[in-house]
């Protein structure tokens, strides 16, 4: 019995120590100026593709944030993270919604993760569930939020985030599915990227799937509310001459607002 006692404390001291780690490694102020050359979600495919014999490539380029559509960045924050400018890098009115969603369905299914949480896992972590893997998360959030500034920290997000399989980052994501560079995004390009997020393997921004179809006008009409889409119409003369000059060009055009389309801190 004694055995069995020393050999449980040696385990949860391991076990304190793996996770205590995290407190001092790795070096996240160096990513105030340096961008990571792999994250470790990028290792983790890489691994899952190796054993499954796939011969997929990382595609990735990485733009500053000011070289991103305002569009997207707007579309992402509503999508992923909405409070990102007043959090500490958590959101505890979602994960506790997200916590009776999960209690509800009987399983883990939202995370109610921000988008903080959300790029510590991806620069240090794995997308396992495992709770051990949840606590070091939450420190490395922790540090990220009190090391980097929350610019810098969506900066990086965006550019290291998954958009389907292989493709990392929004500049790889927008010449892949709309062969043009992030800068120039127009608004419904920007929500369906952003709508795919929860699940870029699964679903395809410029598919047919509900799911994306749905969630993507959401994100757009949440936009126009909140004036980041001003849709415009030409105005159309009664003449019939110019009725049928100007029949064909009666398409919307789109501004960026330019309070909302600004990024602060």
């Amino acid at each position: 019995m004694c055995k069995f006692r020393i050999f449980i404390v040696f385990l949860v001291s391991l076990l304190f120590l793996n996770i205590a780690h995290y407190f001092i490694f790795p070096d996240i102020s160096k990513l105030k100026k340096e961008n990571p050359q792999k994250t470790s979600f990028m290792e983790y495919r890489e691994r899952e593709w190796k054993e499954k014999g796939k011969k997929i490539k990382i595609r990735q380029i990485w733009v500053p944030i000011s070289k991103i559509s305002p569009y997207l960045v707007k579309a992402v924050l509503i999508a992923e993270d909405d409070k990102f400018w007043h959090h500490e890098g958590f959101d505890f009115e979602a994960i506790e919604k997200a916590i009776e969603k999960n209690i509800k369905a009987g399983k883990f299914k939202v995370g109610g993760s921000t988008i903080s949480q959300q790029l510590a896992k991806n620069l240090y972590l794995s997308p396992s569930k495992n709770p051990i893997r949840k606590i070091k998360e939450v420190i490395l959030t922790w540090r990220v939020e009190r090391n980097l500034s929350k610019k810098r920290i969506l900066e990086l997000y965006l550019n290291v985030a998954e958009w389907g399989e292989g493709i990392f980052g929004i500049e790889a994501a927008s010449l892949h599915y709309y062969g043009k560079p992030a800068s120039a995004l127009g608004p419904e390009e920007a929500t369906r990227l952003a709508s795919v997020l929860p699940n870029p393997r699964k679903y395809n921004p410029v598919g047919t799937s509900r799911y994306v179809e749905n969630r993507s006008k959401i994100i757009y009409n949440i936009m126009v509310k909140r004036g980041i889409v001003i849709p415009e119409y030409e105005e159309i003369s009664d003449s019939p001459e110019n009725n049928l000059k100007h029949d064909n060009d009666k398409m919307p055009t789109f501004h960026l607002n330019k309070t909302q389309g600004t990024i602060k801190e």
